[in-house]
Formats: structure tokens, sequence, C-alpha cells
């Protein structure tokens, strides 16, 4: 494995990375490494469940199915700039030909950007209002990579950031203190912080950690009812967007929305219902569904008027999450919307 921190520019020549905005490609570069497989070393094998997205950087992958190699995928190729067999659990084992360099990323994580990247841009003039001193769009990037956020149904990933509050503070200030009951989260939109805790033997407290922008403090109060178990202090001003416990319990529960199976989405769209999907164009044409149209979840209320209120429409993506905020859409202005169960890649 090489370790190495990738470079933006080779992000971009993959599908549908390419349609990240620069700010969100950043921080994904900063959490992906290029990663190696020795001749004839498997990566995955048929039936595997763990939700990685894999795209090859250079080399041959042989994929294998019932025994015999079906396809090969070559580094640099048209083939290479979509992800390897994305379907879960894997239909096929995957194995190295010769020396392979792949690049490996959190499926629920690209997912979740995605979303946030294609609905985000909409209220970002409302959202910026609130954060126009406090680093703009960074901190909102850093946040939707906190594993609590990947719960929250896409449709309301908007209106978390709506309610949340901006606290400015002064070098010195304490912004939460051990023992103290848990009812926010904090994200860190400017300055620093401290993280100290006191023990019987030291009462000016442990230093445990600095915190820099985008990072986030206090997750325990959004899942359990703990009291704080540290001192969070600020070293220089700076500011903290919060969000309080009871607005994310109820940001948490799924919007009403219509999911269908894929039989039955299939029977929907027999009986004169439309496929509908709202992934990015590159990933639309490596594979769609027979008849689908593509509008992109980041087009929808661009294109909405082009779309006939008396047809049903089966709203569907690769897992369910960007049709789920696509079909909200569709039925808040009145449109008959079903979302695809998991989307394509598990139908």
């Amino acid at each position: 494995m090489t370790g190495e921190q990738l470079d933006i520019e080779l992000l971009k020549g993959f599908s549908p990375l390419d349609g990240l905005k620069r700010d969100n490609l950043a921080a994904l570069a900063k959490k992906v490494r290029l990663r190696e497989l020795s001749p004839s070393q498997i990566l995955f094998k048929e039936g595997d469940t763990e939700k990685r997205t894999i795209y090859i950087v250079s080399g041959a992958l042989e994929l294998i199915d019932g025994g015999k190699i079906s396809e090969v995928v070559e580094g640099g190729t048209e083939n290479a700039r979509n992800p390897v067999s994305p379907m879960f659990p894997r239909r096929v084992t995957a194995r190295a030909h010769d020396r392979v360099q792949f690049i490996s990323i959190d499926s629920d994580l690209l997912d979740v950007m995605l979303t946030w990247d294609q609905t985000g841009s909409y209220e970002v003039s409302e959202l910026q209002g609130k954060a126009d001193d406090v680093g703009g769009d960074d901190w909102m990037t850093m946040l939707l990579q906190a594993k609590a956020f990947h719960k929250i149904p896409p449709a309301n990933i908007q209106a978390i950031f709506m309610r949340m509050q901006q606290i400015n503070y002064k070098s010195g200030d304490v912004v939460l203190k051990q023992g103290s009951e848990g009812d926010y989260f904090y994200v860190l939109t400017r300055g620093k912080c401290l993280v100290t805790r006191e023990t019987p033997l030291n009462k000016e407290g442990i230093k445990l950690a600095e915190l820099d922008v985008g990072d986030t403090f206090g997750e325990e109060a959004l899942i359990s009812d703990a009291k704080r178990n540290a001192t969070v202090t600020m070293t220089t001003d700076g500011a903290v967007m919060r969000l309080g416990k009871d607005d994310f319990k109820r940001l948490l529960n799924e919007p009403m929305l219509d999911w269908v199976t894929s039989d039955e989405a299939d029977q929907l769209v027999q009986s004169g219902g439309q496929w509908l999907d709202v992934r990015l164009p590159s990933e639309f044409e490596n594979h769609h569904k027979d008849g689908a149209i593509n509008i992109p979840l980041y087009f929808i209320r661009l294109k909405i008027n082009t779309l006939d209120q008396s047809k049903k429409y089966v709203v569907c993506c690769d897992t369910g999450r960007r049709s789920s905020a696509g079909a909200y859409i569709l039925s808040e202005r009145g449109y008959q919307a079903y979302v695809l169960r998991g989307g394509i890649n598990s139908s």
C-alpha cells in the first residue's frame, strides 16, 4: 500500500467524483489514499458486502464470474472512470492481473457528499448568510463527514443547517464544561479550541486535543443523555455553529415518502409510470434503467416544470439517498413520486 495523498485532478478523472464541487473534492482527497495490489492478489470476493467504492488508477484488474474472467478493468481507460462492480453484495471476484494501483472510498461518505453537494447549492445564499464570516462552505463539508450525520435523511440535510445557531466566542471562553448536561452538538467554524479533562489528581485538566475549523465536538449529546466528559475552551477568538439535541432527534425522522421495491417499481412503469434517474450524466451514461430519463438532482428545481403532473415517477439513483431527496422535492410540489428502495445497485 503506497498511502500517498491524492491529487484533486486525479480524483476528477472518475465518475461521479467529477461532479463534486472543488471544496468537497479537496475534503475527500484528504481522506483517500492510493493503494496497491500485487499480481494475483484478491481485491474483493463475490458476495462481499463491505460498502467501498473502488476505482482503478493503473494496472489491470480481472473480474471473475463463475471461475472465468468476465472482464478486465485497465487503469486509464474509459471503462476505469466508473466504480468497479458497484453492486452490493459483490457479484464477481476481483483479482489483480499485474501490479494494480487503486483508490477505495467509503460508499456512504461519498453518497452523503454527493447528496449534499447537489441539494446544498440551492439555499447557499441563505446558509452563507449565517456563515459569511465563518469559513464559507468548508465547515459544512467537514460536518457531513461526521458519522452522526450519515443517519440524517437527505431531505432533512438542509433543515439541519437552517436550524444551527452561530455563537461567537473570545479567547479563553469556555464553550462547554465537564460534568454539565449534553444538550448541543458543535462544529468549530472559526478559531481554535483546547479539550481538557479534569481528574482527581489533576484539577487543571489533562490536555486531550486541540480543535481546528471543521472539527466537531459534543456528538454524544445527539445520541445519549451522558454528561460532558471534558471541557472545551477557546484558545483564540472564534465561532461555533451549534445544533440542539431535540432538533437533531426530530430531523432523524424520515419525511413521508413512498418507497417501492424493484418489482413494484417495474409494475408502476409498465402501467404508464416513468423512471426518473437523478444521478450525474456520467453515471447515467454508464448504466441506467430502460426508458429512464435523467435529471440530475441539482437540476430538479430548474427542470421540474418539464415533468408531467399526471404521470407517476419512480425516482432512482445508485443507493436511494439522492433519489429520496429528489422525490421529496417532487412530492412537495404536487408530483406523484416514488423512491426505488436500495437504489439500482441493489435491484
